[in-house]
């Protein structure tokens, strides 16, 4: 053993350079398996997710948009090129049949979201300008004899094929400036009073233009309840039932407990006769009965039993 040690330390500088090299190039040769082995699986991942991609893009998996997967293309490409004799000419193959299919996903993802662009812009050109008033609504059944909201459809009317008003007339003009809006500490008050006095005098478009900016600028405020009741009977007494009727189901919906909510529900009804629609006025007349029983019998009993006698429900 000595002997094997004092011969080692005896070997000229140049031999034990060749030996240390000799063993790096064996440490390598045994970590390159390795490090091939993690670049491959790293390989297929990526190629997995293109092939998943081009699946999204292209659920048909049309070969006119697309080159082929990255797996077919490596096959064709290992059938056209010689053997490789190193991992890294395989991977640049497969590297060139990915940017290949990348190029190809990425061009038909700009074409669709420049389409989408174009149609997006045909639609908001069509599209007629938006009203402040709300969307028609109606009550309609729901499980458990709960009321819901249900839009009803309306046709499109562009700007140009809608009526100028007619300018008011002298004696309207009077009549109106007649009504002193007050001026009060409560800001929200006032324009609910004011709305309520148009409406008192029967200015009924000009108490429905007043109570819409009361119910849009204060709607936490303290009367709101009866601010948008008051609204939508502003229309129904303007022979409007069908703008009147969104407004009682808001104010209902929105605070069942709210000042006003029982009486909506009472005029909803009452609109909803008007329209002709017996069978939403039983549903709102029930809806009332079940939730407010005591005034049923109490302060709105004579409108209750008035609204009974006018329809036959089930």
């Amino acid at each position: 053993m000595m002997m094997g040690r004092r011969w080692v330390r005896g070997i000229v500088p140049g031999a034990r350079t060749a030996v240390m090299v000799v063993s790096a190039v064996a440490t390598v040769g045994v970590a390159m398996p390795a490090a091939a082995q993690v670049d491959e699986n790293r390989m297929r991942k990526v190629e997995a997710e293109v092939r998943a991609l081009q699946r999204k893009v292209f659920p048909a998996g049309d070969s006119r948009f697309f080159a082929q997967d990255a797996a077919a293309a490596t096959s064709t490409a290992s059938s056209t090129i010689p053997p490789a004799t190193t991992p890294m000419t395989d991977v640049l193959a497969r590297l060139d049949a990915l940017e290949t299919s990348l190029a190809a996903l990425t061009s038909q993802v700009e074409t669709n979201t420049n389409a989408l662009a174009r149609l997006s812009g045909r639609v908001a050109a069509l599209e007629p300008a938006g009203t402040a008033s709300p969307p028609p609504v109606v009550v309609s059944p729901a499980s458990g004899g709960v009321t819901t909201l249900t839009p009803t459809a309306s046709k499109p009317v562009t700007t140009a094929a809608t009526p100028k008003p007619a300018a008011p007339s002298s004696a309207r003009l009077a009549q109106v400036q007649a009504i002193a809006k007050p001026s009060t500490a409560d800001a929200g008050d006032d324009e609910y009073s004011y709305g309520f006095r148009l409406w008192e005098a029967r200015l009924y478009p000009e108490a429905q233009q007043q109570l819409q900016l009361y119910v849009q600028k204060y709607p936490k405020h303290r009367m709101i309840s009866h601010g948008r009741n008051l609204l939508g009977r502003a229309y129904l007494d303007d022979g409007k039932p069908k703008e009147a009727a969104p407004w009682f189901v808001k104010n209902y919906d929105d605070d069942v407990q709210g000042a006003r909510a029982p009486d909506s529900l009472l005029y909803l009804v009452e609109s909803m006769i008007a329209l002709k629609d017996t069978k939403r006025a039983c549903i709102a007349l029930a809806k009332f009965g079940e939730t407010y029983p005591a005034l049923a019998i109490g302060r709105l009993k004579s409108q209750y039993d008035a609204n009974r006698a006018k329809v036959k429900c089930n």
